[in-house]
């Protein structure tokens, strides 16, 4: 059964612009379909959940810095989820920015909005905290769209995240950083 035009012509909206109400169409979601991931991260259940959470992607796992430095050595991936504490993933974010990749920064002990700043100036293109997980869908679809369109992947950061962070740090937590914020948009 063929949709009525309005329909279709709101489907193909939502397709082409991608969000409405925070979440992605069925259509957008597409987009990471068959993307090689590589998740490198020294807790195996992290990446048995992500493996989990995106079952349309081709998920590699690394559970060390050096398994995570020949993968990105020897293959190419559409995406690299890292790590920051148990892998060297600032290490490994260097290498894998040499090789132009999308790198998301993935933490629980080393969260703050000092890693963010880190995270943000040597190249990544998004941060999230692990007990946000349950989200990375919508987070690389952020990540991917912004790419795409050649826009800053940091543009739906602070959406995504900040009355997170203001509960986690206080509402103040920006303050100690404002030139950073303000250099990226991000200060309200």
């Amino acid at each position: 059964m063929a949709l009525p035009a309005c329909y279709a012509l709101y489907a193909f909206g939502l397709a082409r612009g991608g969000e409405k109400d925070g979440k992605y169409s069925i259509m957008e979601k597409h987009v990471l379909t068959s993307k090689k991931i590589l998740v490198v991260d020294d807790e195996q259940d992290i990446i048995a959940v992500i493996a989990e959470l995106l079952p349309m992607c081709d998920i590699i796992a690394a559970a060390s810095f050096e398994e995570g430095r020949k993968a990105l050595e020897n293959d190419k991936y559409d995406i690299v989820l890292l790590d920051i504490m148990g892998v060297d993933g600032y290490g490994l974010l260097k290498i894998a920015k040499s090789k132009n990749r999308i790198v998301v920064m993935l933490t629980a002990h080393s969260l703050s909005p000092q890693s963010v700043i880190k995270s943000h100036d040597e190249g990544a293109q998004f941060y999230i905290p692990k007990d946000k997980i349950l989200n990375i869908e919508t987070y690389l679809l952020d990540v991917l769209r912004a790419d795409r369109r050649g826009e800053s992947t940091w543009a739906r950061w602070m959406h995504r995240f900040e009355s997170y962070f203001n509960k986690r740090f206080g509402a103040d937590w920006r303050n100690e950083n404002k030139a950073f914020w303000d250099k990226i948009g991000f200060y309200i």
